[in-house]
């Protein structure tokens, strides 16, 4: 891979001040992030969660994403990711609205040209989060899906070229993935710099996120020993960049559902267990054991207790409440649920 004077030079990804969540003293200020995905909602429900979720306070919320079809689901509604997501920036006032780019679905100064221009119109209002994806059917949609090994390789070539564009330089570049002829985007982000989220969890994605993320999004259950075990390769990452693995945010997603007084909680624990099953298959080596662990689970204020502590254990800056799969009224009962946290000043530490 070649670049012009000035243009993929590969840095450390960020400079700290810049980072969402995070002071330059170094402090850390944690909120709260909400996931409404599966593709179970209409966009009109999906406008009135969103919607709710920005007047209860949460900092951002975030829906799916780079998704060619869904092969098990052939009637429901596939949204593009990234059109719902332009549309939630527009239609809302400040919270965050994220959703999981796809290397294999983007051109990479496509992708840095539109990422730029959302955040000219709307700023600071995009949580820009990407990763290297796996799902069945994007090749129905003649979508090029290579190896995981050579995917990673994608990212890494994305990455540099995104990172090189925002800076507003003029970019040549002869990678084994990308082929990019003195290419620039306009307009250049505030400070040449916009904040990136790479969801990982295993040692070559996390190489990738010391290298290029302001944001690590733990693409792992919420098992302190498990993310512990991915913390220790990303620092191990870092340290030979030369980089603070500390100054790198923490985002992940704590599964979550609330029952009333009344509902018997062996039979509701056992029938959550077994939807977080069915909505994250890639973690079926995982011992139930473990994963009910994990799972924020009863009556609202045990709820908001286990959702706090999960946050402090794990270190996390955006704890991402996570309503995959549940119907409007449920979801909406959920946000009201644990809504006090956010006003109790028990997330900040």
């Amino acid at each position: 891979m070649s670049a012009s004077p000035g243009g993929a030079a590969r840095t450390p990804a960020a400079d700290p001040t810049a980072v969402r969540g995070k002071a330059a003293t170094g402090e850390r200020s944690v909120k709260l992030g909400v996931n409404f995905a599966w593709h179970v909602h209409p966009w009109e429900d999906l406008l009135v969660l969103v919607r709710r979720a920005e007047e209860l306070g949460y900092s951002a919320a975030f829906i799916d994403g780079d998704t060619a079809m869904l092969t098990s689901r052939k009637d429901a509604d596939t949204l593009d990711g990234w059109t719902a997501t332009t549309a939630l920036v527009l239609e809302t006032s400040r919270i965050e609205i994220g959703s999981l780019r796809l290397v294999h679905f983007w051109n990479a100064a496509r992708l840095a040209q539109s990422v730029a221009s959302l955040e000219r119109i709307a700023p600071g209002r995009l949580r820009f989060l990407i990763s290297i994806g796996d799902r069945s059917g994007d090749d129905r949609f003649g979508l090029p899906l290579p190896p995981v090994s050579e995917r990673i390789e994608w990212l890494d070539e994305t990455l540099t070229a995104t990172r090189s564009l925002w800076r507003g330089d003029c970019v040549t570049l002869r990678g084994k993935f990308l082929e990019l002829e003195e290419a620039r985007v306009r307009p250049i982000p505030r400070g040449g710099h916009l904040p990136v989220a790479i969801a990982a969890a295993r040692p070559r994605m996390l190489e990738l996120v010391a290298t290029h993320a302001d944001s690590w999004d733990i693409n792992l259950p919420a098992i302190p020993k498990r993310v512990r075990e991915a913390e220790a390769n990303l620092s191990r990452a870092c340290a030979r960049l030369g980089r603070d693995p500390t100054a790198i945010e923490r985002s992940q997603l704590l599964f979550c559902r609330t029952c009333g007084p009344n509902q018997d909680g062996v039979t509701f624990r056992a029938t959550a267990l077994a939807e977080y099953r069915r909505l994250n298959p890639w973690f079926s080596r995982i011992s139930d054991d473990e994963i009910e662990g994990s799972l924020v689970l009863g009556e609202r204020d045990s709820c908001q207790e286990q959702l706090v502590s999960l946050a402090a254990s794990l270190r996390l800056d955006l704890p991402v409440v996570d309503l995959s799969g549940l119907a409007l009224v449920p979801s909406l009962q959920v946000l009201e649920d644990l809504a006090p946290i956010l006003d109790s000043g028990e997330m900040a530490r």
